[in-house]
């Protein structure tokens, strides 16, 4: 069975999720309230009417309940405000209660009735009474969520290593998890410090070029195959998948010599087991 929703999207958040359009006429970009499980939040609609098969939805769809007005967009807009000028003083009280956590970011939801704080922990953390003491603190509901390093940067933000601002601090999202297996793919040097993020994981953006290696690998001969050129049989030593060139080894007992070619200049039986010897 279908089931028609839009897509929308939390304050700062990249990931998306459905609502059911409640009847509703919206656009991309309209700010909406909607119901949750955790009570009435501030949303934008990152995709319109659709329909989706009933098992995609994982979780009871819940409703978008009405456009929100300009009053309600301005104070989510104040209510955040607040929220992130509240990060000094909870992190000294998480200081003088001696948790080891670092606070990442605090979010509110449009009414400021709910404050959410991310932090990291390499160490599970019993914050039971930190709760309490926000609660009455600020009078109203507080939520801590334990976050990883990848969620900590995007919500942190930086520059990665290409010198651009990092994928995912940009909604940049991929399907596959990274892998050592992608760096490999790519024929990238193994040293962490080379493909490793400003979150110490493995490059996001290492996903983001792995089908291509992937699909030009099935046509590449393996390194160590022999393989036959217009000068003869020799060994292949060298991969070039950007421009689909292969560098060959031919020795003979006066000299070596190594060439490239075109991909298409040279045939190999893909069966053939790797001679690296």
């Amino acid at each position: 069975m279908q089931i028609e929703v839009v897509n929308a999207r939390f304050n700062k958040g990249v990931q998306d999720y459905y609502f059911s359009p409640n009847g509703l006429d919206l656009k991309n970009d309209d700010k909406v309230i909607v119901e949750t499980e955790k009570g009435k939040d501030l949303v934008t609609i990152v995709g319109e009417k659709h329909l989706v098969e009933s098992s995609q939805l994982t979780d009871p769809l819940k409703n978008v309940l009405k456009k929100a007005s300009n009053e309600e967009i301005s104070m989510a807009k104040e209510s955040q405000q607040k929220a992130e000028k509240l990060m000094p003083e909870i992190k000294k009280i998480v200081k003088d209660a001696n948790l080891e956590m670092k606070i990442i970011s605090v979010e509110s939801n449009y009414n400021f009735s709910r404050l959410t704080i991310n932090f990291t922990s390499e160490n599970r953390v019993d914050f039971r009474e930190l709760v309490k003491v926000l609660a009455e603190k600020y009078k109203n509901r507080i939520e801590l969520r334990q976050i990883g390093a990848r969620d900590a940067t995007r919500l942190v933000g930086g520059l990665g290593v290409c010198g651009k601002q990092t994928c995912c601090s940009q909604g940049i999202k991929f399907n596959e998890h990274v892998s050592i297996k992608m760096a490999k793919n790519q024929s990238l040097s193994l040293n962490p410090n080379s493909i490793s993020g400003v979150c110490g994981k493995l490059l996001c953006c290492l996903a983001y070029e792995n089908q291509y290696y992937v699909e030009t690998l099935k046509e590449m001969p393996k390194v160590g195959k022999i393989v036959s050129t217009p000068d003869g049989d020799g060994k292949v030593i060298y991969l070039d998948l950007i421009k689909k060139k292969v560098s060959v080894k031919f020795q003979n007992a006066q000299s070596t010599e190594i060439k490239t070619y075109e991909l298409k200049q040279i045939k190999f039986n893909k069966d053939q087991e790797t001679d690296d010897k």
